[in-house]
């Protein structure tokens, strides 16, 4: 049979990528996010749920989505946590709210879902969790500061889950790619050198790694997929 993914921001450029990847190996998968739209190329069918609207700053919402998941195929082998957002604020020049908002959606969204899988991936015969860090959270620099203290509180469930959940046999690991090369990022970034950035399908390669049977010796790790930044 083969494995089950959930991969939360499933329509993102990275998303979509690491979806595409994903269904391309011949497992089955539940895209899950906040939006209605879907990876190019992908429809809802046998081998693909597509669940969107899905608020996973909710705790309801993101067990909901996950048991729809294990509901539809049956079991859960993987968890990609992909969903999140970003914010460039100065501490002086902004507010509390962005502090708020970037834990909410880059950290609460990944506890959410992954204890809401739990259950589910201890009885996998190779349950996988693989966040989606940063690694500008290592050090952070000027306007990151709200961004970079909610990555690094991805990377710290990284680790505290790794510990948690390595007796079941799951492991928990991380990826912290520098500046992932998106529409988005060259438009705010037009004069940048975009061949020193991490394609999509790069990170992709690494996830799926880190996801694979063949990674059960590495949890607990934060891994940097930083190019040539």
């Amino acid at each position: 049979m083969s494995r089950v993914f959930a991969i939360t921001g499933a329509s993102g450029v990275l998303g979509s990528a690491v979806a595409k990847a994903v269904v391309s190996q011949g497992c089955r998968v539940a895209l899950i996010d906040h939006v209605h739209a879907t990876p190019h190329g992908l429809t809802d069918g046998d081998n693909v749920l597509i669940l969107g609207g899905v608020d996973l700053t909710d705790a309801g919402s993101a067990t909901a989505a996950i048991e729809a998941a294990a509901a539809r195929f049956g079991n859960l082998d993987v968890v990609l946590n992909i969903a999140g957002g970003f914010s460039w604020e100065t501490v002086e020049g902004g507010g509390w709210e962005t502090w708020h908002r970037l834990f909410l959606l880059n950290v609460q969204t990944a506890a959410n879902v992954c204890r809401a899988a739990i259950p589910h991936l201890k009885r996998s015969k190779a349950g996988r969790i693989v966040n989606v860090g940063a690694n500008g959270a290592v050090r952070a620099s000027l306007g990151m500061g709200a961004y970079a203290a909610s990555k690094a509180g991805v990377h710290r469930l990284t680790e505290a889950l790794s510990e948690e959940l390595k007796a079941d046999g799951v492991t928990v690991n991380a990826v912290l790619p520098s500046i992932i090369d998106t529409p988005a990022n060259r438009a705010d970034m037009p004069k940048a050198d975009f061949s020193a950035w991490v394609a999509p399908e790069e990170l992709t390669a690494v996830m799926l790694f880190l996801a694979s049977e063949k990674a059960s010796a590495i949890t607990g790790a934060l891994i940097p997929v930083t190019g040539r930044v």
